[in-house]
């Protein structure tokens, strides 16, 4: 299997994991457009009143993906979030998160709710 597949198994296993916790998905793979200077959002999710903009990074160890979220790449994805909200404007109310999943393969995953906050 080669890094792309890898990546798309990853994020079909992350947004299983978050369906079996009990999180809505929103979106996948949400993308701000080109010229801008968020990104992409590998998944949105929804569970009460909270909106989790969740980062997923597969690597061969837990600690090598935790490493691989860095601060420029959480500002894309803060970005991206004020995107998602101005072209979504019914998730005005929510409460905003940002969580990281973390997976090796086959089957270790942790979650990191509240991995890092708006600044």
């Amino acid at each position: 299997m080669n890094n792309y597949h890898k990546g798309k198994f990853a994020e079909l296993l992350a947004a299983a994991y978050m369906l079996c916790h009990g999180y809505k998905i929103v979106k996948r793979n949400f993308i701000t457009g080109r010229g801008t200077t968020a990104g992409e959002i590998d998944l949105i999710c929804r569970q009460k009143d909270t909106l989790i903009f969740v980062e997923i990074k597969q690597r061969s160890s837990l600690e090598d993906a935790a490493y691989a979220i860095s601060k420029q790449q959480q500002i894309r994805i803060i970005r991206g979030a004020q995107s998602f909200l101005k072209s979504y404007p019914a998730y005005h109310r929510y409460n905003i998160r940002f969580d990281a999943l973390l997976i090796t393969l086959p089957w270790q995953v942790r979650h990191i709710p509240n991995a890092w906050q708006e600044s």
